[in-house]
């Protein structure tokens, strides 16, 4: 037996139940985890709440994120063994690959042997959010050397991971924060530049940064009216890239600046790369590699112990956070 976290019914973070089920042992290509510790994301309480790309099948698991050591491997499986530490790559769905609990059985596919240097803090906080910004911004909009960036909820940890990822390229990353409070954090953190969404006029202040050259590449996971004063700033031939919808108020299409500077607008989700075999390699090289130079430094905001999960879900929700929240198992 062991402990993980379901729900069973739709609502906020008081429906998580910590449950003890029966493990089995795993299957073909499979390997079985013991968790220490797990990365949290929007995604799951999006799930949880009923407004994911996924529907639950109750009693139902979540989760997407997880490191740990391999206790025992199913046929077919080669090149990991037990006593191995490894991290995840997010599983394409997580209500039939769920991470929350004490153990877990996941394809071999998706395991990842980090580098030792990372503790399971550090780990577990890393494949999705730098396979998000890498599937975005090298994958598919080919960021280089000398591109504006604009990065909105910067201070998430996609965004977090999206600025490093832009300096290892030897982009100029602008991020985009609601107010000031963390202006100096993003700073420290990589950012070439900070503008404050809700105290500043940023079509006008991102013009003012990028010049006559603009702003090649977006990446965003709010949407809402704040699409229309990021796309005014945009070079001709820019990428717009949509990850997310966080806002709850209407999206307009930018006509307009869309036909004039003939800009991309592309929706994305980090599947493209978690589920094409060819891209997923190429993305876990360059990360591994950032890692292990020390380009890419995962950043946590706070961490839980796994009898609080109900509270690391609240704080989750809270937009409080500067990176990732990770739960302790």
């Amino acid at each position: 037996m062991a402990r993980v976290v379901r729900f069973h019914q739709l609502g906020g973070p008081e429906v998580l139940r910590i449950e003890h089920v029966d493990i089995p042992d795993p299957s073909q290509g499979e390997v079985r985890i013991r968790v220490k510790a797990l990365g949290l994301n929007r995604a799951e309480a999006l799930l949880r709440a009923g407004t994911y790309i996924e529907t639950p099948t109750f009693p139902s698991g979540l989760g997407l994120e997880a490191a740990g050591l391999i206790e025992a491997v199913g046929p077919g499986v080669e090149g990991l063994a037990p006593g191995d530490a490894v991290s995840l790559v997010p599983p394409q769905s997580m209500v039939r690959w769920p991470t929350y609990g004490e153990r877990i059985n996941m394809p071999a596919a998706l395991v990842v042997k980090h580098p030792p240097a990372l503790d399971w803090d550090t780990a577990a906080a890393t494949w999705m959010p730098y396979l998000t910004a890498y599937g975005a911004l090298i994958d598919l909009a080919g960021l280089r050397r000398g591109d504006f960036v604009v990065v909105t909820a910067a201070s998430s940890s996609v965004g977090l991971a999206a600025i490093q990822i832009a300096n290892r390229v030897g982009a100029i990353p602008i991020a985009v924060t609601r107010t000031s409070a963390k202006w100096q954090a993003l700073l420290e953190q990589g950012a070439a530049y900070v503008v404050a969404s809700g105290e500043e006029d940023l079509a006008a202040r991102l013009a003012e940064i990028s010049g006559t050259q603009g702003v090649r590449v977006v990446l965003d996971p709010i949407g809402g009216p704040i699409v229309a004063p990021l796309t005014a700033a945009m070079a001709e031939g820019g990428i717009f890239i949509e990850y997310g919808g966080l806002s709850p108020e209407p999206t307009p299409f930018p006509l307009f600046a869309v036909l004039s500077k003939r800009l991309t607008l592309r929706g994305y989700l980090v599947h493209e790369i978690t589920g094409d075999p060819v891209r997923l390699e190429a993305a876990k090289r360059f990360i591994l590699d950032g890692l292990e130079s020390g380009a890419f430094r995962p950043v946590i905001a706070r961490t839980f112990v796994f009898d609080q999960i109900v509270e690391a879900h609240r704080y989750l929700e809270s937009n409080e956070q500067f990176g990732k929240v990770v739960v302790r198992v």
